[in-house]
């Protein structure tokens, strides 16, 4: 097994590390402080060719591979969650249901934009009573007339609100009066673009952290799309957008994986600085056993994390490794969030050390994308159970 980045996985590695602490960590705890949308972030993200990093380069994507995703992600959350969660939630969520179930036609209209970022994809799959059970969806959507007829509510999406939000992609209950009860309900994809009448996007949540990313429920209500919004075939909505969220664990997996790694360098850079009973606190061996299991923990995440993307880009089976690689790092950016904080001691509770925000953005990486209990279940069925 080769355990070394390419070059090209390296350059984009160190590229992005540069981006993150040039561009991304001078202004992280004020966008935080505000909630304030990372606008200038993104654009620059979407020039660099980030936005659409594991996309083809003949629909505007840079043709990468999702090893590469998963490492500019890991290096993005290294400094901060929004900024983050904003491109993984666009790529994996928002853009990946049109490339992967879209007509040409579809991805011809929606993919270059995406890519180049000009335009954030949304990804509309819980509801108030369909979170974990994704397939009890209450939204419907009826043919009428040659356009799908929407109504329902969505809860928890990101990038739907922005100013450069263009298009969400929703699962919708489209029943057929003919379908065998036994079936269960017949649930689509749909293509519902921002500034559609009856699509509305509410007041963003106030949340624990990823305070400067976007995320609001959605309203639909009489929202009218034409038939050829249909996304992939008819009745399969669920079981794509199932193959959606193996996907995006790889890139939250990533993010987990990144936070975990920026608690560390916080907190050793902190520990090398803070002196107490005449020498810096890195020098007792409390904190230095604190620092070494977390180094070693995400050694071992890390090769998780990468394994998944590896053998996603080799077209094996990844549904596994993604769920046992985002199970790993969501609960290991909380305890190396929560250490870091207490290696800061007081400071770690004060805003103006990273740290602090870590420790906010850090629970969401175990429930988003599909809780832990959900992770659990995906790889005990895997076992045979």
């Amino acid at each position: 097994m080769d355990f070394e980045l390419d070059d090209q996985t390296r350059l984009l590695q160190s590229t992005v590390r540069e981006f993150s602490q040039a561009e991304v960590a001078p202004v992280a705890e004020e966008l935080d402080r505000t909630k304030s949308f990372p606008y200038a972030l993104v654009a620059k993200m979407g020039e660099l060719g980030w936005m659409g990093i594991p996309f083809p380069e003949e629909f505007g994507g840079a043709g990468g591979t999702s090893l590469q995703y998963a490492v500019a992600v890991e290096e993005l959350t290294r400094v901060d969650s929004s900024v983050a969660i904003t491109l993984c939630a666009h790529t994996s969520l928002g853009t990946q249901p049109i490339h992967l179930f879209g007509t040409d036609e579809q991805r011809a209209e929606w993919l270059p934009r995406l890519c180049a970022g000009e335009i954030l994809g949304a990804f509309g799959l819980t509801e108030p009573d369909a979170g974990s059970d994704a397939g009890n969806t209450k939204t419907r959507a009826r043919l009428q007339d040659g356009e799908w007829v929407i109504d329902g509510a969505k809860q928890f999406i990101t990038n739907a609100g922005t100013r450069i939000s263009g298009v969400v992609c929703i699962t919708a209950r489209t029943d057929d009066p003919a379908r065998p009860a036994e079936s269960g309900p017949e649930i689509t994809n749909l293509i519902v673009p921002n500034g559609t009448p009856g699509y509305e996007q509410g007041q963003p949540y106030r949340k624990m952290g990823w305070n400067a990313s976007d995320t609001r429920p959605l309203t639909f209500t009489g929202c009218r799309v034409p038939e050829r919004n249909l996304l992939g075939e008819r009745g399969r909505g669920l079981q794509q957008f199932l193959k959606v969220l193996d996907i995006g664990r790889i890139g939250v997996a990533a993010m987990g994986l990144g936070l975990a790694q920026g608690a560390l360098d916080q907190a050793l850079a902190y520990a090398r600085e803070r002196r107490a009973f005449g020498r810096p606190i890195s020098r007792f061996q409390t904190i230095q056993a604190k620092l070494a299991d977390l180094a070693t923990e995400i050694a071992a995440a890390r090769l998780l994390v990468y394994h998944a993307a590896w053998l996603k880009d080799r077209g094996l089976s990844f549904s596994l490794a993604a769920a046992q690689a985002k199970l790993k790092t969501g609960r290991l950016a909380v305890r190396a969030a929560d250490e870091a904080v207490q290696i800061h001691g007081g400071y770690g509770y004060i805003e103006e050390y990273p740290v602090c925000r870590f420790y906010r953005d850090a629970k969401i990486l175990t429930i988003g994308e599909g809780t832990d209990e959900i992770q659990q279940m995906v790889i005990a069925r895997a076992l045979g159970t």
